[in-house]
């Protein structure tokens, strides 16, 4: 069998299984190959991972539980264990088995068998220092909070302060979701790694699993995925983003790289807030990232006359009436909803009706959440093959669905999904691996991006950057893989400013600079 172990580097799309694909393929390949051989490949798999990420280890803690996952990792342990006798080392392998083992399915009791053969003892309580790891609690099994013994054994992996290596998810990780049970990871970082098996699972690229999983490895076991294990989504990588920077032709010139139109930004004399700033953020990223011409119109009664933004002097100011006046709606790619507060529900209906291709954020969201005649009006758009784009965070989109925050995040695909079905627009749904969702299209997870998106501003750049890349995009290009690239793009850049400015905060200014 050709080894197929990598590192995921988020430098290629992968495609991302469920449970239930998994499963399937899981079960197709069991029945082609001889008995016990899929475990085999998996636990030759992690041993040789857990040797490239520990070489020095002298106490290496194998957590075993239940079933298959624990099945893993009992061979893990039987070959590090061998491999250490056979070359003289004095590396200790000590196993703990939180589980019946007269109730193993057939493969993990054949792998417990082999370990009690070699001379290995499971114990039922964990070393009391370690300096490795492996994670094989519970794997894609999970459905429900982890209690007893495996609850135990897993807030002492959490907590953990020498590195730990999950088998296929890390346990108590929902694989098709990234919700996270059982009890609270602690506050001391630790080195933490995932060998996904066979598939790749959705839950490590999204909600808490990024964090959970740490440095992601992949490892097929040498199995050809089959026609019957459709993929749940794809995970968006550096694909593309070299026509985000092509360089311009030399006869083109500003009416080559479309307009864009910011509509947002309220400032409102009565209201002691302003949000003019996240309106201009909107425009200088999309001036920043290519548009030929940019128009910020500020929504509401401005707390003072503005008609320059001295930080971007190429922006051009339109009032409200003169921005409706004309075609200029209908030409330019609209960005709504960057501030205006309650007054954009006066504006949107307009802006609904005549915009050709339009990014819905922030207020315009929350807006059509609560306006039945809106949510009508974005249907309808639909019908017109225009293209429209609503970048909610969690809890706009939960408004939009009439559900919680809690509820949106308990299935983030799921949730985009719905949002782009219920209004027939393209979905990103920010956090931790954006999901990027059409109707009737494939889903994307976005792989790049970091904590230091987390500051105000970082989404209204986003918005703007839409706007600039489907003013630029070719006629011929799908809306939604403008849209994918652009969310790529834009969690890119952060991860340049991480790579060469470490932990120097990160503002949302200057993520377009």
């Amino acid at each position: 069998m050709v080894q197929t172990m990598r590192r995921i580097s988020f430098d290629q799309l992968e495609q991302l299984h469920s449970v239930q694909a998994t499963r399937a393929l899981e079960r197709a390949a069991t029945a082609q190959l001889p008995a016990h051989a899929l475990m085999a490949r998996a636990g030759q798999a992690i041993a040789q991972l857990s040797q490239a990420l520990a070489p020095h280890a002298r106490r290496i803690w194998v957590a075993c539980g239940p079933g298959n996952n624990g099945g893993d990792g009992l061979v893990a342990a039987t070959l590090l264990y061998k491999h250490a006798r056979q070359h003289g080392l004095q590396t200790q392998i000590c196993i703990t088995f939180a589980g019946d083992p007269n109730a193993l399915p057939a493969d993990a009791s054949h792998a417990l068998r082999e370990a009690l053969t070699c001379g290995l003892q499971p114990s039922d309580d964990p070393p009391t220092n370690f300096d490795f790891a492996i994670d094989a609690l519970l794997g894609i099994g999970t459905a429900r909070e982890p209690e007893g013994t495996i609850a135990k054994h897993l807030e002492l992996l959490r907590n953990a302060l020498a590195p730990v290596l999950s088998v296929d998810v890390p346990s108590a990780l929902l694989p098709d979701t990234g919700v996270l049970l059982g009890p609270l990871p602690g506050t001391t970082p630790n080195v933490r790694h995932t060998l996904s098996l066979l598939t790749l699972k959705p839950g490590l690229f999204t909600a808490q699993g990024r964090d959970a999983a740490g440095d992601i490895w992949f490892d097929g076991l040498g199995v050809n995925h089959q026609p019957a294990a459709q993929p749940s989504g794809d995970l968006l990588s550096a694909f593309g983003i070299e026509t985000i920077t092509t360089d311009r032709p030399h006869a083109s010139h500003k009416g080559s790289h479309g307009e864009v139109l910011v509509m947002g930004g309220q400032g409102m004399k009565d209201s002691g807030s302003g949000m003019v700033g996240a309106a201009a953020l909107a425009a200088r990223a999309a001036l920043r990232t290519g548009a030929g011409r940019v128009y910020l119109s500020l929504i509401g009664a401005p707390s003072s006359p503005t008609d320059f933004d001295p930080g971007q002097p190429e922006l051009m100011f339109r009032s409200v009436n003169a921005a409706c006046q004309g075609d200029l709606l209908e030409r330019s790619v609209v960005v709504c909803g960057c501030g205006g507060g309650e007054s954009i529900v006066l504006q949107l209906p307009s802006i609904l009706s005549r915009a050709r291709t339009l990014v819905l954020d922030a207020d315009a969201l929350n807006a059509i959440a609560a306006d039945t005649q809106l949510q009508s009006l974005l249907t309808q758009r639909q019908t017109r093959a225009w293209t429209t784009i609503i970048t909610p965070h969690p809890l706009e989109a939960a408004r939009l669905l009439g559900t919680t925050t809690t509820q949106v995040m308990q299935d983030r695909l799921a949730a985009g999904t719905q949002l782009s079905e219920r209004f027939g627009a393209i979905c990103v749904l920010k956090g931790s691996g954006t999901v990027i969702t059409a109707p009737g299209q494939p889903r994307y997870i976005n792989g790049s991006g970091n904590g230091a998106l987390a500051t105000a501003g970082t989404g209204d750049v986003l918005a703007g950057m839409l706007g600039a890349a489907l003013a630029l995009a070719s006629p011929c290009k799908l809306p939604l893989i403008t849209t994918a690239q652009t969310v790529f793009h834009h969690g890119w850049l952060a991860d340049q400013w991480v790579r060469q400015r470490g932990a120097q905060p990160l503002t949302a200014d200057l993520l377009t600079r």
